[in-house]
């Protein structure tokens, strides 16, 4: 496995590639990985006969105040995992190599943005597809993988690529869970030994839901006292919208969502799934 640092040397690696005939993966992290992670690996590399991983922490997706100083970080381990993966490549630039230049040009993420996460957190999912874009250019990946735990920006990314054509497919990788059903995430490290038996009642809450979903009823009053009564944390929301559109009306698969907020970690979970009748 072969480590990049600079744009001009992961440039050469995929020329290389391209010109062998061979199909190149992408797996883009942010770092610190988990099953979460090598699960997309796992699949990218049954779809595909190289893959790259690129851990970035980017700045761009981080408001005032957030986690970006703080966010865990641990190349060494990071290339250990990968690289008992299968990962080909990875791809782990500075932040003044990704963004060498100040760009008077933005990018906006639209109305699929001011849902859910994106409510709390402007901008956020702008600065996730600049880094993506980015990503998918410099990679000239022929698929791209994501986990369903993020499901926002999974659709957000779906409806960039789909509505700007560009030349590569995106593939949904479920969520990976630990046995007690948390989904897996590098920012679990941040709760409390109380907070992390709590944490479960996330996916239980979301069960619940689907079940009162798929029998026709509202599903949110519910959810919330369960919550309620089970955890600390702070309920930042709970919605059930169209997927991946985000809508309020539901047509076909359905997205039931929440964000908690713990004293030093924010989780958020999802379930996709088809309502009966739709």
């Amino acid at each position: 496995m072969q480590t990049f640092t600079a744009v001009a040397e992961l440039k050469k690696w995929v020329k290389e590639i391209k010109n062998s005939g061979q199909s190149i993966g992408l797996v883009p992290t942010m770092g610190f990985l988990h099953e979460g992670h090598l699960a997309l690996v796992e699949k990218a590399r049954k779809e595909n006969d190289q893959v790259v991983m690129s851990i970035f922490v980017n700045p761009a997706q981080f408001g005032p105040n957030e986690d970006f100083d703080r966010y865990p970080r641990d190349l060494k381990r990071d290339q250990e995992l990968a690289r008992n993966a299968g990962t080909a490549a990875i791809f782990a630039p500075s932040v003044t190599e990704m963004y060498p230049h100040e760009s008077t040009i933005s990018i906006s993420a639209g109305t699929q943005a001011e849902k859910l996460c994106g409510a709390k957190r402007p901008g956020h999912f702008d600065g996730v597809l600049k880094a993506v874009t980015k990503l998918f250019h410099l990679t000239e990946a022929d698929r791209a993988y994501f986990g369903q735990k993020d499901a926002q920006q999974l659709a957000i990314i779906e409806s960039w690529v789909r509505d700007f054509n560009f030349p590569l497919d995106i593939r949904r990788v479920e969520t990976v869970r630990e046995t007690d059903g948390l989904a897996k995430s590098s920012r679990n490290v941040y709760l409390s030994e109380a907070e992390r038996k709590e944490a479960p009642f996330l996916n239980k809450a979301l069960e619940l839901g689907k079940q009162k979903a798929l029998k026709g009823e509202n599903p949110l009053p519910d959810m919330a006292d369960f919550l309620k009564k089970n955890i600390s944390g702070k309920i930042d929301y709970i919605e059930l919208l169209d997927y991946p559109s985000l809508s309020a009306d539901v047509k076909n698969e359905a997205i039931l969502a929440l964000a908690v907020q713990f004293e030093k970690a924010r989780l958020i979970d999802n379930k996709i799934f088809t309502l009966k009748g739709n």
